[in-house]
């Protein structure tokens, strides 16, 4: 048996709730060696998809089969990392995003930033053939107010990956990024994402970085077809199936109301419900909001302006202080979804979006089902990585595979 027909093999750093692994595994290519998540509630998550349910990974004896911190994965086995050289197709997935962000306040001394030499010594140690690294928008741009006047994260990283390490005796890469925007590719939201690719150079010479992003353009449209989607896709599109006609108690949380699946108006939505029985979504427990905050929604939603922040005069009526509370346009894709489903009032409904409806944004598929709790909040947030969280910190796993496809034909 050759080894062009089995699947090619990836470790996913980073990992969070699983959404770039599971559009791997959507692709059909790609077998998981093991994932780094450092988060209980996302390693949860994303144990009871890929592990638990479709034996997605080939867990190592020597690596515990839990959450674990990168650098302590480091620290306690570089031998073993090591020893996997010549074994690994591809290393995946970047660190968290949120020192980098512009949602955020984008610290220059955020400790998360410094995953990025965490990430650089791990992939010095594998050695893949292939780096597939995905970050926020924030990572292109400069630090103003810094110690290191002006660093741009995506350049740093490009240049010490294709330098390489004569200390741990490791090769340089062929390295590409480029910005994304996931709506191009089928993704009912605006979100755009640096991407840099990079090819080990005694892999090959001749294969150059840019042709994924050359690929995966080209093929999108036959792509969506094949699956019965349009290139863009609305928020109606994503979630109209999900609205809250039918109601009953919530299978998790019995305090809870949650929605029934009612019958699916979009090829998107047959897509990404599949051939599931269940009448009940997983996660899709409506919000306990009182009379006042229906109330103040509804008006939001006949008077202000669709996907744009409320207006001043709005914003006063109700004396709102919270900086993102946006009415989202049915017609449209969402802009960038966040981990705080707060930020965003439902097309048509006076509510915030159910997780289910999260997910459904970020494309993943129905039956993949959210662990943990719905929210969390205070100190907490700096802990806990809630269902909510979960998703909007995802790469949507509709592009993770348009991405399996091409990085398995590049290679």
């Amino acid at each position: 048996m050759t080894r062009m027909s089995s699947k090619k093999t990836y470790i996913d750093l980073f990992a969070g709730c699983g959404g770039l692994s599971l559009g791997l595994f959507n692709s059909g290519h790609w077998k998981g060696k093991f994932a780094v998540e450092k988060s209980p509630d996302a390693f949860k998550t994303l144990e009871h998809n890929l592990i638990e349910n479709n034996s997605h990974f080939e867990w190592p004896n020597w690596l515990p089969q839990s959450n674990l911190d990168i650098n302590e994965v480091i620290k306690e086995y570089p031998e073993e990392l090591k020893s996997l050289r010549g074994t690994v197709d591809m290393v995946a997935g970047g660190p968290p995003c949120q020192g980098f962000s512009t949602a955020g306040r984008r610290i220059e001394n955020d400790t998360r930033n410094r995953l990025i030499e965490s990430y650089i010594k791990f992939i010095r140690l594998v050695q893949p053939k292939v780096i597939f690294f995905e970050n926020v928008k924030g990572f292109t741009q400069k630090f103003d107010k810094n110690k290191v006047k002006g660093r741009v994260y995506s350049e740093y990283v490009q240049n010490a990956l294709k330098r390489g390490s004569k200390r741990l005796n490791a090769t340089g890469y062929n390295v590409y990024g480029k910005l994304i925007d996931f709506s191009e590719f089928g993704v009912p939201q605006k979100r755009t994402r640096f991407i840099l690719v990079g090819i080990r150079k005694d892999v090959s010479d001749t294969i150059n970085p840019k042709l994924f992003f050359e690929q995966i353009k080209k093929n999108k449209k036959e792509f969506l077809a094949n699956k019965g989607i349009g290139l863009t896709n609305s928020l109606e599109d994503a979630i109209s199936d999900l609205l809250r006609i039918e109601e009953t108690i919530s299978p998790d949380t019995k305090s809870f109301k949650t929605g029934l699946y009612n019958m699916p108006n979009s090829n998107y939505q047959k897509l990404l419900k599949g051939n599931i029985k269940n009448i009940i979504p997983d996660s899709h427990r409506f919000a306990k909001h009182n009379s006042k905050t229906v109330e103040k929604f509804q008006f939001i939603l006949d008077f202000a302006k669709k996907n744009k922040t409320l207006s001043n005069e709005i914003k006063e009526k109700f004396n709102l202080k919270k900086r993102t509370i946006i009415p989202l346009s049915g017609e449209l894709p969402t802009p960038t979804i966040t981990t705080l489903p707060d930020d965003y009032i439902h097309y048509c409904e006076p509510r915030i979006f159910t997780v289910r409806e999260y997910a459904r944004i970020q494309s993943f598929n129905d039956w993949y089902e959210f662990k943990g709790k719905y929210t969390t909040g205070g100190k907490r947030r700096t802990q806990e990585v809630p269902r909510y969280s979960q998703i909007g910190n995802a790469i949507p796993p509709l592009f993770g595979e348009q991405a399996g496809i091409t990085l398995n034909n590049l290679i």
